[in-house]
């Protein structure tokens, strides 16, 4: 049988155990002084690293949890899951909402409950593959910047003691708009550390969280489908319990104006190709390379019949805004390495000019007012506000891709 669990530990982080658990135990005190009793609010909790967030944070004891979420279907396998979990405690105050946090229904129900404690904000656009067109990029931008905004502004007036918001790895150094969003993500929220405590993480890929391409390739096996991946892409992972727990320390332990990120050495980036040839193993199935998606489609046929060859498609990526490897700090940061037996955190980060942030969110907001705007117009303010964003551009998408 199977064992997801397993075969991440085994073969994607190489860990027998999350690397955060020492830091989770050093510091158990605390977090239960700090979250017991208290009002939780988590946006975008029924996702991968939002649900893994909220697991991570149950066993110290909130008075209540309100999880907001679009994803009605998730949200209901949320409850499920964690009601069916031995040992789980959840609140009697325990509410999931199907509802967009940007909407005045959202802000109706924050306001009646006069805000909360804490508050983790995990929605956001994720994927590399959100940069398409202008259309893709304005609602990536609109998620994971400009709503998020309103957000803070609401959390001014009722401010919590803490808040976090999940950023990533492709914030240093951005070569994407995903990545870029996320890098002006952190400067927008610092901008308001002198209202509220907020603190962010940047770490890695997440093994099997939804919409990844490792979670594409269990499907894919599923449904006897050829698998595809690039070959020179290299990438860190954490497990699903791991993404939850950094968020955690993050969130509760960090300082104002933190980026928390896992302490990873380069020899443990992975390609995605590797994954996908030792999970074709772990289902008893031998490599069967190709020089396409086509020729692997075509391929695919014969394992309706029991063929244990699976064909694949490796190759050097071509497309849009991917970085060839991850980074977690930039030349111009400074990183505590001692704090924390698995985290390092970036300290020292100065209050983001005001003024400067206005100016870029006035210039988006009249950009996506213009029909006529492109793609190409967005990346080039981007570009005034981040001058190191070096936008990798090859005029081609994943999704014209397996």
């Amino acid at each position: 049988m199977f064992n997801l669990d397993q075969f991440v530990n085994q073969y994607v982080t190489k860990r027998p155990a999350s690397m955060f658990l020492p830091d989770i135990e050093a510091n158990r005190d605390l977090l239960h002084e700090k979250i017991a009793g208290k009002s939780v609010l988590v946006i975008g909790g029924a996702g991968s690293i939002g649900s893994s967030f909220i697991k991570a944070l149950l066993p110290f004891r909130p008075s209540s949890l309100v999880v907001v979420d679009i994803n009605e279907n998730a949200l209901a396998e949320l409850t499920r899951d964690l009601r069916s979990e031995k040992g789980m405690y959840v609140p009697e105050d325990y509410i999931p909402y199907p509802m967009d946090f940007a909407s005045p229904v959202f802000e109706k129900m924050f306001r009646k409950r006069g805000g909360f404690d804490i508050v983790g904000n995990f929605s956001a656009h994720k994927h590399v593959r959100s940069e398409k067109d202008i259309y893709s990029v304005e609602a990536l931008l609109r998620n994971n910047v400009l709503c998020a905004k309103r957000l803070l502004d609401l959390l001014a007036e009722y401010p919590p003691a803490e808040y976090f918001c999940v950023s990533t790895d492709k914030a240093a150094n951005p070569v994407n708009i995903m990545g870029a969003s996320k890098r002006i993500m952190e400067d927008m929220i610092f901008s308001y550390s002198d209202r509220f405590p907020v603190k962010t993480a940047r770490f890695a890929n997440v093994a099997f969280s939804n919409g990844s391409l490792p979670a594409g390739f269990l499907a894919r096996i599923s449904k006897l489908q050829p698998l595809s991946a690039p070959s020179d892409v290299r990438r860190f992972f954490v497990s699903l319990e791991e993404s939850g727990q950094i968020c955690l320390l993050s969130c509760i332990l960090g300082a104002n104006r933190e980026i928390f990120f896992p302490k990873l050495g380069e020899a443990q980036m992975m390609t995605f190709d590797a994954i996908g040839t030792e999970l074709l193993k772990a289902y008893g199935y031998e490599v069967l390379k190709c020089g396409s998606d086509a020729e692997a489609v075509k391929k695919a046929e014969n394992l309706k019949s029991g063929g244990k060859l699976y064909p694949v498609h490796y190759a050097v990526s071509d497309t849009s805004g991917e970085k060839p490897f991850e980074e977690f700090v930039t030349d111009t940061e400074t990183a505590d390495m001692e704090r924390f037996l698995s985290l390092g955190v970036i300290t020292g980060k100065e209050m983001p000019d005001k003024e400067k942030i206005a100016s870029l969110f006035k210039n988006l907001n009249e950009l996506f007012e213009r029909p006529e705007t492109t793609k190409e117009a967005v990346v080039a303010a981007m570009k005034s506000y981040l001058p190191n964003f070096g936008h990798i551009e090859m005029g081609k998408s994943l999704d014209s891709k397996m």
